[in-house]
């Protein structure tokens, strides 16, 4: 049974990882700032700021854990204006330097870590270069949260210059849904801009937990950033009438169909064999 850290496993996407792995067959142990809270997850209360605490819960052999497979990071501050902006990139760029330098330091080889959306253009305020968009063009960061992830990617990408057999993924995941808030998509459908800032695209939590074993399961050595989005979009609307309302003259990359995702999941179905599940459709 392989052995995974899953930090941020008390938050909201990292419940469903936790669940999931489990259920996949993984020994995962959670790690946060609170107790996971269910009380047979193996659970670890780290604050990730703190560097030593890092580097002992990574590579210690104890009762947390014999040796650990891999590492999923997943937290951090989850998003732009909940925190200012200092606090948000000293918290997320610095906790995940410590994760990657203990789990570099440990000998774990595998490791995947939540990017995001943002990286892409996000809030859109300049269109994007086409759409879907995807991993082809370079990150736009617009806000100091969406710099923090530019940087952990870049983090990832040099750690794997310097260590060849280091495999590492970052997920760019979009808005992360509980399935619980379906009803309130019923809010956007009358204003297409009210969603406009990513491209009214959203992954549901259970497919964002898959994303994550897929992930792990992806035995290439190196860095490389996958988008993951639901298969769909948030809205009613069809593509065509919500790309001429709010983004009229971006070129289409290639045909589309009526409410497919606009964040292209393409590279993520290719090389993880990421198939989401899950729609607010039904």
């Amino acid at each position: 049974m392989a052995t995974v850290l899953v930090t941020g496993g008390s938050g909201k996407l990292g419940q469903y990882v936790v669940r999931h792995l489990r259920s996949s067959g993984w020994s995962v142990v959670s790690v946060d700032r609170v107790r996971h809270p269910d009380s047979t997850v193996q659970s670890t209360v780290v604050d990730l700021m703190d560097a030593g605490a890092v580097m002992d819960m990574v590579s210690s052999i104890n009762e947390r854990h014999e040796g650990l497979d891999a590492a999923v990071h997943l937290a951090a501050i989850p998003a732009p204006g909940i925190a200012p902006d200092k606090t948000t990139i000293d918290n997320n760029f610095n906790s995940t330097l410590n994760v990657f330098m203990a789990a570099r330091n440990a000998g774990v080889k595998k490791v995947v870590f939540a990017s995001s959306e943002t990286v892409l253009g996000l809030p859109f305020d300049t269109p994007p270069p086409y759409v879907p968009v995807d991993e082809e063009y370079e990150p736009r960061p617009e806000s100091f949260y969406s710099l923090s992830k530019v940087l952990e990617e870049r983090l990832a990408r040099e750690l794997c210059r310097w260590d060849e057999s280091l495999s590492m993924v970052g997920l760019r995941f979009s808005n992360v849904i509980d399935p619980a808030e379906y009803p309130d998509f019923e809010n956007y459908q009358d204003d297409p801009m009210a969603r406009k800032w990513n491209l009214w695209g959203y992954i549901d939590a259970r497919d964002g937990a898959l994303a994550v074993e897929r992930a792990l399961l992806f035995e290439q050595p190196g860095f490389e950033p996958f988008i993951i989005a639901s298969p769909d979009t948030v809205m009613r609307k069809t593509n065509t009438e919500l790309l001429e309302a709010v983004f009229p003259g971006v070129p289409l990359r290639r045909e589309i169909s009526e409410h497919e995702t606009l964040l292209g999941i393409d590279k993520a179905r290719r090389l993880l064999g990421f198939n989401p599940q899950h729609s607010w459709r039904g």
